[in-house]
């Protein structure tokens, strides 16, 4: 003998014979809850009102995670307060906010040489040393 299976409603807690699982969707996402046909009809109105605000708004997209500062390529084991602080110490002009000028970073990074960045050592150059690059007016051995 199959045994009956009672549901019961998850937002009173009745158990009553018209208790389902009723699928609902909002915003794209699918739900699933069991309620009885009145609570179903309570959630479907909720629905239907919520939907006409939805309809009316504009979607504000939650703020991402946003690029690395750039400080972390500048200084290492410090922060932008630590170079601002350091440089108002030492009368070094510096912005309140914002971007920090590679000048304070350099001399930040002169008194505090643990704060050099890590160059990694596959790196290459931008530029090749002047004692390296053939002169202007010859051309270099490979063309």
């Amino acid at each position: 003998m199959a045994e009956k299976v009672i549901l019961v409603d998850d937002i009173d807690g009745t158990e009553d014979s018209d208790v389902a699982k009723r699928d609902f969707e909002v915003l794209g996402r699918t739900f699933t809850i069991d309620l009885s046909e009145a609570n179903d009809k309570r959630l479907r109105d909720a629905l239907a009102t919520v939907e006409q605000f939805v309809d009316r708004a504009r979607e504000v997209k939650a703020a991402g995670r946003g690029r690395k500062a750039a400080s972390a390529a500048k200084v290492k084991g410090y922060t932008n307060s630590d170079v601002r602080a350091w440089a108002r110490e030492n009368d070094v002009e510096v912005s309140a906010r914002g971007v920090i000028a590679d000048e304070v970073y350099a001399a930040f990074i002169q008194a505090h040489p643990d704060a050099a960045p890590d160059t990694a050592p596959d790196t290459v150059p931008d530029t090749v040393p002047a004692a390296q690059a053939p002169p202007a007016d010859q051309p270099d051995d490979d063309a």
